[in-house]
């Protein structure tokens, strides 16, 4: 069981998004917010039916929650895919998909429970802001840089040193 190192972490991370997001929805009411470094980060009880940073939450149709979810579940079916045709010895590329895995299945999971993802880090300076996000959304981000970091950078350090 090669990947069990990645499982492992998947599913931890999992439990602290999931445990973070029921912290969030039992001590906050929505909208409410918690100043945690006064004027740079709060923590908020944002409920976000539509996608990444909000993207389509205002629109109140239901074809958006089931598009998102059928969305998350065929990303989710590629990302398990690559992550079982990427060799074992590749260990950054393997950390990198899981946690996307572990992102995806996080929002996922609370999308098919909830009927929503529960948002709540919030950072801002002044009046500039960034959209609220939770643990998933961390995941699946860090991941992504990675990926591109491979598909980018790392790729062009092995074409160099082919040389």
């Amino acid at each position: 069981m090669r990947n069990k190192f990645y499982y492992l972490l998947i599913l931890v991370l999992v439990i602290f998004d999931q445990s973070t997001k029921f912290f969030i929805a039992k001590n906050l009411s929505q909208y409410d917010s918690v100043t945690i470094i006064p004027g740079f980060f709060k923590l908020v009880h944002v409920r976000n039916t539509g996608a990444i940073f909000g993207f389509l939450s205002d629109s109140g149709k239901p074809w958006v929650f089931i598009v998102l979810t059928i969305a998350s579940l065929i990303a989710l079916t590629l990302v398990v895919y690559y992550f079982h045709i990427v060799p074992a010895k590749d260990k950054i590329f393997k950390s990198a998909l899981a946690l996307i895995l572990a992102g995806a299945l996080g929002n996922l999971i609370d999308r098919v429970i909830r009927g929503y993802v529960v948002d709540f880090l919030h950072f801002y300076v002044k009046r500039w802001q960034w959209p609220s996000f939770n643990i998933a959304d961390s995941c699946i981000t860090i991941g992504a840089l990675i990926l591109l970091y491979i598909f980018f950078i790392r790729k062009k350090e092995t074409c160099i040193q082919s040389l």
